[in-house]
């Protein structure tokens, strides 16, 4: 006969209950692991909260009380800085090819507000050279090998290459003009 799983299946770890120390804890290993927004910390966090309140029966306004005050003396020590996550992030996603569009999405997601994420994509602008969205197209067809960068069967290739760019969030003219390139030094010489 299968057995019925319990609160928790074997080989889980059961939840601990929330205090500030726990809480701290949790918060301090997560961003040895991981650059995080305010907002993020947060989500993570409250999640861990609400796990414990369904387990333990904790109070789920005390846990989000802790959970305030312990972001709140984060950002002051400026271990949470919002401005310098979407920075980071923002290039880093630059440098690996991802569009402007998805860009603010992403960092939207990850709860950075509206004027982060422009000051971000600002300070993008001003370390890329030419124009920023032609360079991230380049940098994307370079990295999954299209247009230009396609070893072979190019032109059969090509509106899947141009589908490709246009999922990833560029225009048509980008994706054209990085497509139809004769070799990768040809898009440069075309800005």
């Amino acid at each position: 006969m299968p057995s019925i799983p319990g609160p928790n299946p074997p080989g889980r770890r059961q939840q601990k209950p929330v205090t500030a120390q726990y809480l701290e804890n949790a918060a301090l290993y997560y961003l040895q692991r991981f650059a995080s927004s305010s907002a993020n910390l947060r989500r993570v966090l409250m999640g861990k909260v609400e796990r414990s309140a369904r387990a333990h029966g904790t109070d789920r306004a005390e846990g989000a009380a802790l959970v305030e005050a312990l972001i709140e003396r984060y950002q002051r020590s400026g271990l949470l800085d919002d401005k310098a996550y979407a920075e980071a992030k923002a290039a880093s996603l630059h440098r690996r090819g991802t569009s402007t569009r998805a860009i603010r999405e992403k960092l939207s997601l990850k709860g950075v507000g509206g004027d982060e994420i422009a000051a971000a994509l600002e300070s993008v602008d001003e370390e890329t050279p030419g124009d920023t969205e032609l360079a991230a197209a380049v940098a994307l067809a370079r990295r999954r090998r299209l247009g230009p960068f396609r070893r072979t069967g190019r032109e059969e290739h090509r509106e899947k290459d141009m589908a490709a760019l246009g999922r990833a969030g560029f225009g048509y003219q980008i994706a054209r003009k990085v497509v139809d390139a004769e070799d990768p030094e040809a898009i440069r010489t075309e800005e």
